[in-house]
């Protein structure tokens, strides 16, 4: 397991950080952004400056106009990317569209490749990924998944509530998930602008880094062709896991990068800011939060590599993915909490970067899986995994 880095990759690495520093940072406080994230227009800015750059969708298939990065890679450039808010905006690898980008690229047809998928990949489209529902449908537990898709002729028609749909304002297509009448699930593609897709509301969230915020989407006999169907009719949950194992570890990669940011900022500050007669950073309670922070990013980033490195060797990585996030996402949130902690009077205002991280991330333990969630699938496969060494004999 070689975790050094090529030549190719340390450059790519030094002109995406280039470009945050140089391009991206001066523009997080344009007036072109709300409670629901970056406006369309920013958006479209800052997908302009990346495309300029070299660096837009990076994560791509070589064959729809991406770079083609390894796992191993995207874990470089994303957490370079992430180190700035309107990082993942920009070089269009911010959820959802990292993570439909890349269920597409692996299950969609030519035909949809060519319809959807190419200009998203250019920068030219959203989309939105709707599987969560509101009680009593799915949520963490996806077989509770209500939304019905129902055979009519040469298609389907759907019919259901999704909400906490991330990106669902001004999306151009939508990947919706739905049961079929045998119980399985199949996911359908559809553009946002046709009848029988509303979007009832936008819901006011911790975060704003997500163009579209977060929107309440309603299904009224929404009529999806055959040819629309997202891969095999009854695979939908399959397809959730090649689009969530790696997405979850995409959030780590670029959340990682927030946190060092606000450890970066509580560095400086620290290191400046004088109380009691000398630095803040000299004072063994600022100086230990500082040592604890930089032993939870490399934690992060070791987590983040390994699991990486096992999904370039081809592993699925469900596990290792579930650990990841749990691991990362509670990792990083204390590096974050502390830094507002050392920051003080700062880290609670808009003064500092900061502040603006927390409130961001703190939603990552729930993304993709709650912690506990996560937690209870491993307990059940380590579990299984003694199950069946007892039971072929082998010692413990």
């Amino acid at each position: 397991m070689n975790f050094e880095l090529s030549s190719e990759l340390r450059k790519l690495q030094e002109t995406t950080r280039t470009f945050i520093h140089d391009v991206i940072i001066p523009m997080e406080d344009d007036p072109r952004q709300d409670s629901h994230g970056p406006h369309e227009s920013l958006r479209r800015e800052l997908v302009d400056r990346a495309r300029e750059a070299g660096l837009l969708t990076p994560h791509a298939s070589i064959e729809m106009g991406g770079m083609g990065l390894s796992h191993m890679a995207k874990a470089v450039i994303f957490e370079e990317a992430g180190y700035s808010r309107l990082g993942p905006t920009a070089l269009n690898i911010h959820a959802p569209d990292e993570g439909n980008i890349h269920l597409m690229d692996e299950v969609a047809s030519p035909a949809q490749k060519e319809r959807w998928l190419r200009p998203q990949v250019a920068g030219k489209a959203r989309s939105c990924f709707a599987m969560t529902e509101p009680s009593p449908g799915a949520g963490a537990d996806p077989s509770m998944l209500a939304t019905t898709a129902t055979r009519d002729g040469k298609g389907y028609r759907i019919n259901g509530k999704k909400w906490f749909i991330t990106g669902a304002d001004g999306a151009n297509y939508v990947i919706v998930m739905a049961r079929m009448d045998d119980g399985t699930a199949t996911m359908f593609l559809a553009d946002m602008d046709q009848p029988g897709i509303t979007l009832e509301r936008n819901m006011n969230a911790m975060d704003s880094c997500f163009t579209g915020g977060h929107g309440v989407l309603r299904f009224d006999n929404l009529y999806v062709p055959d040819e629309d169907i997202l891969g095999e009719p009854g695979k939908g949950f399959r397809y959730a896991q090649v689009r969530l194992a790696p997405a979850r570890l995409t959030h780590c990669m670029r959340w990682l990068g927030q946190a060092r940011r606000a450890h970066d900022v509580a560095v400086d500050y620290a290191s400046r800011r004088n109380a009691f007669g000398r630095p803040l950073a000299e004072h063994e309670g600022v100086g230990f939060m500082l040592a604890d922070n930089d032993m939870d990013l490399q934690t992060s980033r070791l987590h983040i590599w390994h699991t990486a490195w096992l999904l370039d060797q081809g592993n699925r990585c469900n596990f290792e993915s579930s650990r990841a996030k749990v691991v990362c996402s509670e990792a990083q949130w204390r590096v974050v909490d502390r830094s507002v902690q050392i920051l003080g009077g700062q880290g609670v205002t808009g003064e500092k970067a900061v502040m603006r991280i927390f409130m961001d991330m703190r939603a990552f333990r729930i993304y993709d899986g709650p912690s506990e969630v996560h937690r209870w699938s491993m307990a059940r496969k380590i579990v299984h995994a003694a199950d069946v060494n007892h039971q072929e004999g082998k010692s413990v």
